[in-house]
């Protein structure tokens, strides 16, 4: 009895698997296929870029105040050393709060990638649905995202697709 109880139970699970359709796509590829994309990362790179200057300048600048000091350090009065290694502290804590506000998790960057990428990657969620429903997907899987594929059927790639649907190259 049990056995039988077994066998229907495989023949059932093996039905609902087989019946099951499966996709899979690159958002990484797709995201490359988009001008928007292209455009939009652009600008972030400049952002960043000239966040990354101001950074670097105000290093340079508190270096500079650092190494004013070490000169002339054996002519300043005990006031004055305490004065000048206040001020380079000063700077070095600006520093490390605009790093902070520009570039950490909850940073400007971070909130500036979010408003430019997040609507692209929406109207590609978009698209998967509408193309998993008309389809009759059952789960379609992102190559990109870091799950682990030993094999891909070529035949199931629906990103072009999707990149052709959005207008993308």
């Amino acid at each position: 009895m049990k056995q039988l109880f077994a066998l229907l139970a495989f023949i059932c699970i093996s039905s609902v698997a087989s019946a099951q359709r499966f996709a899979y796509m690159d958002s990484e590829y797709i995201l490359n296929k988009m001008p928007e994309y292209k455009k939009a990362q652009e600008s972030l790179d400049k952002i960043a870029g000239e966040w990354q200057k101001e950074i670097e300048d105000k290093m340079k600048e508190i270096e500079n105040m650092y190494q004013k000091f070490q000169a002339e350090q054996p002519l300043l009065t005990d006031k004055m050393k305490q004065e000048r290694i206040t001020s380079i502290e000063s700077k070095e804590r600006e520093l490390k709060e605009l790093q902070k506000a520009k570039f950490s998790p909850n940073g400007e960057l971070f909130k500036k990638r979010q408003e430019l990428i997040q609507p692209i990657q929406d109207r590609i969620y978009d698209e998967i649905q509408k193309i998993a429903k008309i389809k009759s997907y059952d789960v379609v899987f992102d190559k990109s995202s870091g799950a682990s594929m030993i094999y891909t059927n070529p035949k199931l790639n629906i990103s072009d697709e999707i990149v052709k649907a959005m207008g993308g190259q």
